[in-house]
């Protein structure tokens, strides 16, 4: 039965991270994907996913963010390729709305460079808004994105390049720990054993941790292209990353790049929650007119032909923070999902906390708020 130091279930977003982190440390890992890679059929699809400093989910994130953007620079210097694209980013809305007072807590708790911006200025700096008179948007210059399937390619190749095994279109079927204090994994394909497991298979995770069914749930996404009308308004270099927390929904937009159109998503978007193979990956008529809704509205230069529609999966937990620890009772496996829709952004670094659980049980990042204990 083949033996590794590190077996990483799930090869996409956290986990090709870890991956590369492991095999870069001279690590044994053997890398397991359900699907393919990249593969369509998770969350991290769809050309670029957006990353900023200014964050109001919570100021703790910060700090994992200034390290995040570090290894999304170095990973790309190392490969070769741009993954991590600089546009400047705000967050709109009411003055006393979530987005706004979560964004500028983070900003003064971190000391972080920002502008806080009326209606009427922000819509002539960037014409592309169409905002309500008492919206306001706060202005963070390190915002922008990551190219969220050639950083899995990257990490990937990098940690194939360094002697790790990869093994796609093969899932895990059960996992078991050992009498030595590893881990045997069972596949549709064989067995294997290892002195540790990372668990990071996104909106299966509560297939293999049952004890998550209720705090992992997946949610059905879908994201939308569309042709700008005024295209000036909206490319790279004039339009910047953007929420927008409108009175009846809140959502999230890229300027147009890597394929054709504006590119716009809605947080929660149509609520339907299930398991991850009952949700549809089609999207539909109900889909495209609840995002065209909100482009109408909010960006009426934007509001041309579709383009094209593509579903995703969130697997959100109750209080919508990323669960990364060790299981209790099982401290060789090392579990890193859900991310509640806005975890891509964190990979390289959830990449290295992985690693420094799998080979030294410890890290030095702050866990606090992700911890599964949190949740009971």
């Amino acid at each position: 039965m083949p033996s590794y130091d590190v077996i990483v279930a799930g090869v996409g977003a956290m986990g090709s991270a870890a991956y590369w982190q492991l095999a870069r440390r001279g690590q044994r890992v053997l890398g397991l994907e359900r699907f393919d890679i990249p593969h369509a059929m998770g969350s991290s699809h769809g050309i670029n996913r957006i990353i900023r400093l200014a964050y109001f989910e919570h100021p703790s994130y910060v700090p994992l963010l200034r390290r995040a953007y570090q290894l999304w620079r170095e990973t790309e210097q190392l490969f070769g390729e741009q993954l991590l694209y600089v546009t400047g980013g705000l967050d709109i809305g009411a003055a006393d709305g979530r987005v706004v007072t979560g964004s500028l807590a983070a900003c003064a708790q971190h000391d972080l460079d920002h502008e806080l911006i009326d209606a009427k200025e922000l819509m002539r700096r960037f014409p592309g808004y169409r905002l309500a008179p008492d919206h306001v948007g706060n202005y963070q210059p390190d915002a922008g994105f990551v190219m969220s399937e050639r950083a899995i390619v990257a990490q990937a190749t990098m940690a194939m390049a360094a002697g790790a095994e990869i093994r796609a279109r093969e899932p895990i079927t059960g996992w078991e720990p050992t009498a030595g204090g590893g881990v045997r994994v069972t596949t549709s394909k064989g067995h294997y054993e290892a002195g540790r497991l990372i668990l990071s298979t996104g909106a299966w995770i509560a297939d293999h941790v049952p004890a998550l069914a209720n705090l992992a749930v997946p949610e059905r996404q879908v994201l939308g292209w569309f042709q700008p009308r005024q295209p000036e308004h909206f490319k790279l270099g004039a339009f910047p990353v953007s929420v927008v927390q409108t009175a009846a929904t809140t959502c999230y937009q890229f300027p147009v790049f890597g394929v054709p159109g504006f590119k716009i998503g809605l947080y929660n978007h149509l609520k339907q929650r299930g398991h991850a193979d009952a949700l549809s990956r089609e999207p539909d008529a109900e889909d495209e007119a609840v995002l065209r809704a909100v482009v109408r509205e909010v960006f009426p230069g934007a509001d041309g032909a579709t383009l094209a529609l593509r579903a995703c999966m969130f697997t959100n937990t109750p209080d919508e923070h990323f669960i990364i620890d060790t299981l209790p009772g099982h401290p060789q496996v090392v579990v890193a999902s859900p991310c509640s829709g806005h975890g891509f952004k964190f990979a390289s670094v959830v990449g290295e906390i992985l690693a420094d659980l799998a080979t030294k049980g410890t890290t030095r990042h702050d866990l606090a708020l992700f911890r599964l204990g949190r949740l009971a």
